[in-house]
């Protein structure tokens, strides 16, 4: 998941950044002000879209990618 704009309500998204990454609060403002920002990586799916929401309901602007299975894991 990669923010790409944390709007207006920077300290807001920092709180939901701690939140689903248990960083300090000044760790989690300063990786929504340095965007993009990877956030979360290498988690499910459905945990992925939770943290989309939570992020876009403090008006962020928010995207998941999707990461390629490593070259190594197809043989």
């Amino acid at each position: 998941m990669v923010l790409t704009d944390p709007g207006v309500r920077v300290l807001d998204v920092a709180q939901v950044v701690r939140r689903l990454t248990g960083l300090s609060l000044w760790r989690s403002k300063v990786l929504a002000t340095q965007v993009p920002a990877l956030v979360l990586g290498g988690v499910p799916q459905e945990d992925a879209a939770a943290a989309v929401l939570a992020l876009r309901e403090v008006e962020a602007q928010v995207e998941t990618r999707e990461q390629p299975e490593p070259e190594f894991l197809k043989y």
